[in-house]
């Protein structure tokens, strides 16, 4: 059994449902890891005498996840469970428990150890030094040739089409303040892309390069898939740009168009092959219509998202060691 936090101090009601610091952990079938991720996060937010909570947030794990925690919850209240009704994606789940943590600030982290409890005195002094946002980077990603092509190509993309810049190699990691996490909320996004939203907000953000750290046990959840669907899904959260990507291609075909009935009007001084020429105009006019209409539904359906993001991002199944007025000091912040 791992020995969560030493001895058990006394900790009161105020303790438990107003932190200082909330810790959010995402998880998936980690029951290997979860013990150890708490003890460690305990270790090292103890060393910066900070008040703080645990929010781990399962979602729908199909081993003893859950049991697992719901033991540590019944022998240290600080910390938290949320279960989910099934799996709502790797965007979705953690983002919610960052959305439902009572801390003045809120730090967000996976269960696996692929980021590094080390880390977090140095992000709890950064922002009680007055910084709202600091994040972790990965210093080293150990990725085959065909991932690390598709990873650089969606840096790529959205450093070209986005609106604001994506931090290579941040993954979310990081202490966020209560403002920056309120600025994340309004924002409102069904899917969201964290690490670019956190930019979107524009707060003084400050970054910490470290180490991955080699993951202890168990598998990981990400496959080459996952992490493409979370790469186009980012692209698209963060890239409206994207969707008018097509008038863009429409413009071009249609400058072909043009100089192709030029080429048609002149054949005769030259070759006399107007038909050739009529044929190009004629197919590359049809092609300028198709991504025309393409470009105008994808800005037609950008405006639709603006105007009718307001979905749950999870569905809960239950919570373990929630206050009733957990969270109710923020109304008076």
């Amino acid at each position: 059994m791992v020995n969560l936090a030493g001895p058990m101090k006394q900790i009161s009601e105020t303790f438990i449902s107003q932190p200082e610091i909330s810790v959010c952990i995402a998880c998936r079938n980690e029951e290997a890891n979860a013990p150890a991720i708490a003890a460690a996060v305990i270790a090292e937010m103890e060393r910066v005498d900070a008040v703080f909570d645990i929010i781990f947030i399962d979602n729908d794990s199909s081993d003893r996840t859950v049991a697992t925690i719901k033991d540590m919850c019944s022998r240290d209240p600080r910390i938290k469970l949320i279960v989910n009704t099934r799996n709502f994606g790797q965007m979705r789940s953690p983002t919610h428990a960052i959305y439902e943590a009572g801390g003045s600030a809120v730090i967000s982290m996976c269960a696996d150890f692929q980021d590094s409890p080390a880390l977090l005195p140095e992000f709890v002094r950064r922002w009680r030094s007055g910084v709202p946002l600091v994040l972790g980077v990965r210093k080293n990603e150990k990725n085959g040739p065909i991932l690390r092509f598709f990873r650089n190509l969606s840096y790529s993309l959205h450093r070209r089409f986005g609106e604001y810049p994506v931090i290579p190699n941040a993954t979310g990691f990081g202490i966020y303040d209560r403002k920056v996490v309120e600025a994340l909320r309004r924002l409102n996004e069904p899917e969201p892309f964290v690490r670019g939203m956190l930019v979107e907000t524009g707060y003084k953000l400050e970054t910490i390069p470290f180490d991955r750290p080699v993951r202890k046990k168990g598998k990981s959840n990400n496959n080459f898939f996952t992490l493409l669907d979370f790469a186009l899904n980012g692209l698209a959260g963060s890239s409206k740009g994207l969707l008018r990507a097509p008038l863009y291609v429409a413009f071009f075909l249609g400058l072909l168009t043009f100089f192709s009935l030029i080429g048609a009007a002149l054949s005769p001084l030259w070759d006399g092959s107007w038909q050739f020429w009529l044929f190009a105009a004629v197919l590359e006019g049809q092609f300028t219509l198709m991504f025309l209409f393409f470009g105008l539904l994808g800005v037609q359906v950008a405006l639709v998202s603006e105007r009718t993001r307001n979905q749950p991002l999870v569905i809960e199944r239950e919570r373990v060691n929630f206050p009733k007025d957990y969270r109710s000091h923020l109304a008076q912040q």
